[in-house]
C-alpha cells in the first residue's frame, strides 16, 4: 500500500512536479481567502450580502469580457511572463483588501482581481501546453489537479482556523497571508523554464500573429461550449444534489459533509487514474462518453432517493455524489486533451480566452435551470437534465472534427507537427523545487478559467 501511495505521489516529470507546486501554492492562498471571504466582506469591509452578490456578479461579467483580450496579451508577450505578472498583481491586490471600507472600493477591487485572474488563467493554460512534452501533457495536468485539491484543502483548514478565533485582527491578516503566498508563487513562476512562445523578440511582438483567430473557428467554439455544458456536473455536485438531499429526502443533513469530503479525497487521489490513456482527440472523446455515463447514472440514482428511506437513502445519495465526481474526473482529462490538440499553437492564449467565453455560455444557465427541473419536476426533471448531457455528448463529436479540419486548413502542417512533438529542452537541468474571487469549475493552477474543484 505504501509503495502504491509513493508511486501516486511521484510526478510524471520534474517539470510536472514544479508546476504542481504552483497549483498547490495558488490553491493554498485562494482557498484560505475564499473560506473566510463572506465573513471578511461583511464584517471587515462592512458590506451587505446583496452588495457582496452584486459585486461578484459584476466582477464575473468583467472577467468574461476580458477573457479574449487577456488571451491576446499572453500571445503577444509570452505565457510565462503574463502568468508571473498576474500572480504578482493578485498578490498586490490581496494586500490592499484590509484597507477597503466601502462598496465602491470593493467593486473596483473585485473587478480588478477578476480581470487580472483572467490574464493568469489564459497564461497558465497556454504555458503548460507549450512547455510540457506532448506525451505527458494530460498526465501532468492530472498530477497538477491533485495538487490543486490538496492546496484547496489546506487553504480551507487555514481559513477555518482563522475564523475559529472570532478575531477581526486575524481576519484582516488573511488577505496578507494570501498575498504572501501569491508573491512566493510569482517568484517561483519566474524561475520556471521559458516556453517556446516566451522567446519572441520585441520586433516579433509587433508583428501580427498569422492565421485566423479562435472566434473564426466554429469547431473550437462549439467544442468548448459543449465542454461547458458537461461542466454543469459541478452544479449537480455543489447545488442540486445538496438541495435535493435537504428538501426531498430523509437523509441527515450532516451527510453533506461526508459527500464533499468524499469528493475531495477522490479529486486528490484519482485524477491520474482517470487520465490514463487519454492523449488525443479520440481518447478524449472516449473519456467524455465515460464522464457522461457517470453523469446520467448519478441523475438516475439521485431521482430514486425521493422514495427511499433510512440507510438506503444515505447510500444512494452518497453513490450519486461519487458518480458525479467520476464525471468530473474523466471530463477533466478530456478537456486537457482538447486544449492540447485543438488549439492553434501560435495563438494558445487567445484560444484560452475564447474557450472561457464559450465555456461560460455553456454552463452559466445551469444553476437556475437544473434547480428548477429537479426541485419542481422531480423524476421527470432529472431525466431532462440527463437528456441535456446526452445531446451534448452526441454533438461534441462532430464539433471536434470541425475544429480539427479548421486547423488543418489554416495552420501549416509543420507547426501542427511541432506542437505534437515532445519538448525535451524545457526539461533539461530541471530539479524538483520550488496559480479570484469567484469559485469556478475548471482545474487550473492559475486563476480558475473554467471548472475547478
Amino acid at each position: 500500500m505504501s509503495v502504491a501511495i509513493l508511486r501516486h505521489a511521484r510526478p510524471p516529470s520534474p517539470l510536472a512536479g514544479r508546476l504542481a507546486v504552483q497549483s498547490l501554492l495558488f490553491a493554498l492562498g485562494e482557498g484560505t481567502f475564499m473560506t473566510g471571504s463572506a465573513v471578511f466582506f461583511t464584517q471587515i469591509v462592512g458590506l451587505s450580502a446583496a452588495q457582496v452578490g452584486l459585486g461578484l456578479t459584476l466582477a464575473g461579467i468583467a472577467a468574461f469580457l476580458a477573457a479574449l483580450p487577456m488571451g491576446k496579451l499572453v500571445d503577444r508577450f509570452g505565457p510565462k511572463k503574463m502568468w508571473a505578472v498576474s500572480a504578482t498583481g493578485q498578490a498586490a491586490m490581496f494586500a490592499v483588501w484590509p484597507f477597503i471600507t466601502d462598496f465602491q472600493g470593493y467593486l473596483l477591487m473585485a473587478v480588478g482581481m477578476e480581470v487580472i485572474g483572467a490574464l493568469g488563467g489564459a497564461a497558465h493554460g497556454a504555458y503548460t501546453i507549450d512547455v510540457l512534452p506532448a506525451d505527458e501533457r494530460v498526465r501532468s495536468r492530472a498530477y497538477m489537479y491533485s495538487a490543486l485539491n490538496v492546496g484547496f484543502t489546506l487553504g480551507s483548514l487555514v481559513g477555518g482556523i482563522a475564523l475559529a478565533f472570532h478575531s477581526d485582527d486575524l481576519l484582516r491578516a488573511v488577505p496578507w497571508f494570501t498575498a504572501a503566498v501569491f508573491l512566493v508563487n510569482a517568484t517561483a513562476i519566474s524561475r520556471l523554464p521559458k516556453a517556446s512562445h516566451d522567446e519572441r523578440t520585441p520586433e516579433e511582438r509587433k508583428v501580427k500573429i498569422p492565421g485566423p483567430g479562435p472566434l473564426r473557428n466554429p469547431g473550437w467554439l462549439l467544442t468548448t461550449f459543449f465542454t461547458g455544458v458537461f461542466w454543469t456536473n459541478q452544479v449537480l455536485l455543489n447545488i442540486v444534489i445538496p438541495l435535493w438531499l435537504v428538501e426531498e429526502t430523509d437523509a441527515p443533513h450532516v451527510l453533506l459533509a461526508f459527500l464533499f469530503g468524499t469528493n475531495t479525497v477522490m479529486c486528490i487521489f484519482l485524477p491520474m487514474a482517470a487520465a490514463r490513456g487519454v492523449e488525443d482527440v479520440p481518447t478524449a472523446l472516449k473519456a467524455v462518453r465515460i464522464s457522461s455515463t457517470f453523469f446520467v447514472v448519478s441523475c438516475l440514482i439521485t431521482l430514486a432517493t425521493h422514495d427511499t428511506v433510512g440507510w438506503t437513502t444515505i447510500a444512494l445519495v452518497w453513490l450519486g455524489h461519487v458518480t458525479v465526481t467520476g464525471a468530473e474526473l474523466y471530463l477533466s482529462a478530456a478537456s486537457w486533451a482538447f486544449e492540447a490538440e485543438l488549439m492553434d499553437p501560435r495563438q494558445r492564449g487567445a484560444y484560452q480566452g475564447a474557450s472561457e467565453l464559450s465555456g461560460t455560455l455553456g454552463r452559466v444557465w445551469a444553476p437556475a435551470l437544473y434547480t428548477f427541473l429537479a426541485m419542481s419536476w422531480g423524476a421527470a426533471g432529472w431525466l431532462v437534465i440527463a437528456g441535456i448531457i446526452v445531446v451534448a455528448t452526441i454533438a461534441i463529436h462532430p464539433s471536434t472534427q470541425l475544429a480539427r479540419r479548421f486547423l488543418e486548413q489554416h495552420v501549416p502542417a509543420d507547426v501542427l507537427a511541432d506542437a505534437r512533438a515532445s519538448a525535451p529542452d524545457a526539461e533539461e537541468g530541471i530539479a524538483m523545487g520550488p496559480p479570484s474571487l469567484i469559485d469556478t469549475d475548471e482545474p487550473v493552477a492559475g486563476p480558475p478559467t473554467g471548472p475547478a474543484h
